[in-house]
């Protein structure tokens, strides 16, 4: 039997319990004890068992965005932008790819309401043909600071009270007098892009400037914009009281009810593009983050459409496990000198890693679903199978040399193994083995 055959799926579910070993349980319901009255027995193993599960159900929840609600569908380009971008899932329009949405607000606990005044997440990731491209914004253009190593202190300005775990207005007023950058920011929160009505009707920002690069080389910044079809919708503080204390999860439930009736949300994306020549022209700098680009100097223009048509199967493996990076990307999209996007590359991977573990791009919400390879082994939790004995990579490498020149195939094989045999020398990989007449001879140690 060939054990990578069978991954774990409530599909294969047998007709009867089972302990987490496979082995059939024929009471579920009672300890195993001495007697009738007596102690409970430390070898009930499906006891212990089944405790030490519960007891490890939860996983640390995200230090921003831990409220939030996962959607699938696709993206289909609409308008041809190949003189842009050499990114393969914008090659053409009719293009389509898979794509997984997470609406978030972003400063409270996983179980807060819905209704709060705080941003909203808009993150997508797209599970394009050369690897996964992870769109992370916000529903509002812009963001309190421009240099990431401020954004602890944001946060933690914005965090409940640490003796009181109380939000408090003082608190988050004391820290942004010293930012003046975040003003543009609070003009939108303190409006009624603060409390969206739900997630259906709620616009998308990649936040940063972004940059494009096309086959010949030429590199173009833009802005990502999503536009919901079905308009902007927001609720006044009254109503937003009225609306989290009937339902606190009433966004999520929205969206989920739309998806289940065949209502699908549909967004348009649009970009701004700019000459990076241009960068210097203007009297705001287009790579930091706290600015827009006005729309009468850089209209927008449409990419695609984004349709979500499925709801997810079980919340824990595709909302609470899904991780998400802006460092993310595919080829013909790149980063630019914004300080605070390029803290994020690092930051968000980082959290990620230990939330989830090191190996958690293995899981297939987060698994890119194109072909892909790597040389990464082991760590906590890998379930990978490997039965190559070697590097892949160096193999093929290996194998079209010697099919471009077949008449020349031993000569290279013995160039070859002296250059394997002169690093592994180098990284200490050889060791003097001595013969039984003295001679000294080289060994590879594996």
């Amino acid at each position: 039997m060939d054990p990578y055959r069978y991954r774990p799926s409530s599909a294969h579910n047998a007709p009867f319990w089972t302990s987490n070993q496979g082995a059939p349980v024929w009471n579920n319901n009672s300890s195993l004890t001495v007697g009738e009255r007596d102690p409970v027995l430390l070898e009930d193993y499906h006891l212990v068992e089944k405790l030490a599960q519960f007891d490890r159900e939860r996983i640390p929840e995200r230090v921003v965005h831990a409220r939030g609600t996962v959607a699938k569908g696709f993206f289909e380009v609409t308008h041809d932008i190949s003189h842009l971008t050499c990114a393969d899932f914008l090659r053409a329009p009719g293009v389509q790819t898979p794509v997984i949405v997470r609406f978030s607000t972003v400063i409270h606990e996983r179980g807060s309401p819905e209704t709060l005044r705080d941003p909203r997440g808009f993150a997508v990731k797209f599970y394009t043909t050369e690897g996964n491209f992870d769109l992370v914004g916000n529903n509002i253009p812009v963001f309190f600071i421009r240099d990431g190593i401020k954004f602890p202190d944001v946060i933690h300005a914005l965090k409940p009270n640490p003796k009181t775990h109380i939000q408090e207005a003082w608190r988050i007023m004391d820290f942004f007098s010293h930012v003046p950058e975040s003003c543009h920011m609070f003009t939108f929160l303190f409006d009624d892009w603060g409390i969206p009505s739900d997630f259906r009707h709620i616009e998308g920002f990649g936040v940063h400037t972004f940059k494009f690069i096309n086959r010949e080389g030429k590199e173009t910044y833009c802005k990502f914009h999503w536009k919901p079809t079905c308009g902007l919708k927001f609720l006044l503080d009254e109503e937003a009281v009225i609306v989290g204390g009937t339902n606190h999860s009433h966004a999520t439930k929205d969206l989920y009810d739309a998806i289940a009736s065949g209502n699908y949300p549909e967004w348009k994306l649009c970009i701004q593009t700019m000459d990076p020549a241009d960068e210097d022209r203007f009297d705001f700098d287009p790579l930091d983050d706290t600015k827009i680009w006005p729309e009468n100097l850089f209209p927008l223009q449409p990419v695609g459409r984004m349709v979500l048509n499925s709801n997810i199967d079980n919340f824990f493996n595709e909302n609470e496990q899904l991780a998400f990076c802006p460092g993310v990307i595919v080829p013909g999209i790149y980063y630019t000198d914004d300080k605070m996007f390029q803290t994020r590359v690092f930051s968000y991977s980082d959290t990620q890693r230990h939330r989830l573990g090191p190996n958690y791009l293995l899981l297939p919400v987060n698994a890119p679903k194109c072909s892909h390879h790597n040389n990464h082994h082991d760590g906590f939790m890998n379930f990978m199978h490997r039965d190559e004995e070697f590097d892949i990579q160096r193999r093929g490498l290996f194998r079209e040399i010697l099919s471009v020149v077949p008449g020349q195939r031993e000569l290279l094989r013995r160039k070859i193994t002296l250059i394997s045999l002169v690093n592994a020398s180098v990284h200490g990989l050889l060791t003097d083995k001595t013969d039984s007449s003295g001679a000294s001879s080289m060994r590879c140690v594996t």
